[in-house]
């Protein structure tokens, strides 16, 4: 369990740290995002910001682990593909998102994340009650 605890809080730290300069340098990652030739770069930096941020907390907090696993590591791929094997960067999309779309695999199938947790899958469906 406590190998599971780690990676969910190392993982919800670096989305959420990752989040933030897409606020505080947003002209700095538009700049970028428009190297990627994805239409209105600008709405892209905030909504992949928000998503980072919102989804780092959840990981942190141990609420709906597996949705946030699943929305930050969709992020990952996209990273992977558009910058990395797109653009040709190697840092941090070739070496860091790699390593976090893996940590979020493997949350989505650990024991954690299927809710032997305190709180990791408050946002999952529940049996209607009888």
């Amino acid at each position: 369990m406590a190998i599971l605890t780690t990676v969910r809080r190392v993982s919800g730290l670096a989305f959420f740290i990752a989040g933030i300069p897409k606020f505080s340098s947003h002209s700095f990652e538009v700049s970028h995002f428009t190297t990627y030739g994805l239409p209105h770069p600008s709405a892209f930096v905030y909504l992949i910001g928000a998503l980072e941020i919102a989804g780092g907390l959840m990981l942190l907090a141990n609420v709906g682990v597996r949705p946030a696993a699943l929305l930050l590591g969709a992020i990952m791929v996209g990273a992977i593909v558009v910058s990395g094997f797109g653009q040709g960067e190697v840092v941090p999309s070739l070496t860091v998102a790699p390593v976090l779309l893996a940590a979020m695999a493997f949350l989505l199938w650990s024991a954690e994340a299927e809710g032997s947790g305190r709180r990791g899958n408050r946002l999952r469906s529940r049996p209607a009650p009888r």
